[in-house]
């Protein structure tokens, strides 16, 4: 559940964690804002995330990464 108690969304609560310079940066290896490209390399990015190697720029802070868990575990909905 996202803070509203609403479910988590790729469109409503992931993609929008991701800025247009973050996306310009990875564009070279898959689409940050394509819901199928984040799915298919969320683990990966989960990873990059907790060891503050993603956004290159600094870390997210620990409740962006948890939503992004929390998406995960609730089976990725678009």
């Amino acid at each position: 559940m996202s803070t509203t108690g609403e479910p988590i969304s790729f469109g409503q609560n992931i993609k929008p964690l991701f800025r247009d310079r973050d996306r310009a940066s990875m564009m070279s290896r898959f689409d940050l804002w394509s819901y199928d490209d984040v799915v298919e390399r969320s683990d990966a990015i989960l990873d990059r995330l907790r060891d503050g190697s993603m956004p290159c720029d600094g870390a997210w802070p620990a409740d962006r990464i948890a939503l992004f868990q929390e998406w995960i575990a609730a089976g990725k909905p678009a």
